[in-house]
């Protein structure tokens, strides 16, 4: 079943609230929209970009009556965290599922972990994404931060790579919560970091090695080393 079909069989309907995340398309909150109830978004990890469960716990009100995440990137979202904000009442945490992705094998898997692994040793000019111990990272984006002054030195980054021959693209152009008809005035530090900084990178499974080369060579020269969070 489909997010809105699980929804409603939770009984979730008008007059209720649904958490979900604002950092990502409109189709969680377009789900919730449709068994009428109400999209409210709280923030993201900044190092997942899935919800926040301390964000999550802040947006919790006697009106919730679910949590909808969902896994970006290919970083699962920590449902075991999300679920145990519900305490000992009825609030179900249904994943919201955007797409299977073609190919997703277990070879695909591996050889993305490996071209993941490959960048993060390698790449200076950006800031590497990071995964938590234990996490089943699927790296269906391989998801970077380009410091600086946010939007346009991102936006110019992107531009210097694709005219080097490089594959790239901004996963998340605006936050669902600036987007019309889901507009709220709510504060997503986060959110609306991730939306200024990030740019993804090519990590697909039938990658050569002088490909991935090429990606780290155009963007070691664009820029230097800086630690993680430097430019937060």
């Amino acid at each position: 079943m489909g997010t809105e079909e699980l929804l409603t069989a939770a009984g979730v309907g008008f007059g209720d609230e649904v958490v979900v995340p604002s950092y990502a398309t409109t189709g969680a909150a377009a789900a919730v929209r449709a068994v009428g109830a109400t999209p409210v978004f709280a923030d993201i990890d900044a190092t997942s970009y899935c919800l926040a469960p301390a964000a999550v716990a802040e947006a919790i009100t006697d009106r919730t009556a679910a949590i909808v995440p969902t896994d970006l990137f290919g970083y699962p979202a920590d449902l075991i965290a999300l679920q145990a904000l519900a305490g000992g009442r009825p609030m179900p945490v249904i994943p919201h599922v955007e797409r299977q992705v073609p190919g997703d094998t277990a070879d695909a898997l591996r050889r993305r972990r490996a071209h993941a692994s490959y960048l993060d040793g390698r790449l200076t000019g950006v800031l590497t994404p990071r995964t938590a111990p234990g996490v089943d990272h699927r790296y269906h984006s391989y998801v970077v931060r380009v410091p600086g002054n946010g939007r346009p030195d991102r936006d110019a980054f992107a531009r210097a790579l694709r005219s080097r021959g490089v594959r790239c693209s901004v996963p998340v152009q605006t936050p669902v919560h600036r987007m019309p008809g889901f507009m709220r005035e709510v504060w997503l530090p986060e959110t609306e970091r991730a939306a200024q900084e990030c740019l993804a990178l090519p990590v697909d499974a039938d990658m050569s090695r002088r490909e991935l080369h090429k990606v780290v060579a155009a963007c070691n020269a664009l820029g230097g080393l800086l630690p993680y969070g430097a430019a937060a």
